[in-house]
């Protein structure tokens, strides 16, 4: 399937997204973003996840998503933020108008080629660019189980230390490992927004959740329990 498709399957499952998904631990926010921006876009930003950190932290956001229902959950948890249809392709702001540009669990699906050029003329001379990722943490077996049945339906390869190129900076990296404390509901709701699952029969869908329960009784986790994470950072910045 393309990944067009894919990208544009999560409106289907904004509140699974919302529910399910983990949020960004403040130190990697604390690194991505200079202490010195005041305007901040939040591209791709989904439910919010990131957005509600970003208003945390001091910071003027103004919120760009593509899906319509995502930007309806999105409205309702990040009241604060200047909320806008786009994309990383076509983001309908000014020049030189924002300090940051934060792309959390997204630049995958922009096209680099389109999107590098429309984050320089957004951005502000020395404006930061910071593409961040949050990864399971593989090294715990039962996360290794689990991610084994996920990737029975497709295995994406996402380059979580991409190359950003001309015209910013040679990119820097930094990694945060933290735990994310969800229960099973939660977790399957974490599994239903995955955008290949979203694709799936139903029955096939039933089938995998099914699955990941078993997963977590074979490894005697209870109703409540951690996963853990590593986030990926990447950031450059404009001259």
């Amino acid at each position: 399937m393309s990944s067009d498709l894919h990208a544009a399957s999560f409106g289907a499952a904004a509140e699974a997204y919302e529910r399910g998904r983990p949020p960004y631990p403040p130190e990697a926010v604390t690194w991505a973003v200079p202490s010195r921006a005041r305007r901040v876009l939040d591209l791709g930003a989904g439910t919010g996840k990131l957005t509600r950190a970003l208003l945390a932290a001091g910071f003027d956001v103004d919120a760009v998503e593509p899906s319509a229902p995502m930007r309806d959950q999105l409205a309702v948890s990040a009241a604060g933020a200047a909320i806008f249809e786009g994309t990383g392709e076509s983001v309908p702001l000014p020049d030189a108008s924002v300090d940051a540009i934060v792309c959390a669990q997204a630049w995958h699906w922009v096209d680099p080629a389109r999107a590098v050029p429309e984050m320089a003329r957004v951005l502000r001379p020395g404006g930061t660019l910071s593409l961040i990722w949050n990864i399971r943490d593989h090294t715990e077996p039962w996360v290794a189980a689990l991610d084994d049945v996920l990737h029975r339906h497709t295995r994406q390869e996402i380059d979580t230390a991409p190359p950003v190129g001309t015209p910013f900076s040679e990119p820097e990296r930094a990694e945060f490992s933290w735990r994310h404390p969800l229960n099973r509901a939660e977790l399957l709701d974490m599994v239903a927004s995955r955008s290949y699952v979203i694709l799936l029969p139903e029955t096939d869908r039933q089938a995998l959740f099914d699955s990941v329960l078993t997963v977590l009784d074979q490894h005697n986790l209870g109703d409540s329990f951690e996963m853990p994470y590593v986030t990926r950072c990447t950031r450059a910045q404009l001259p």
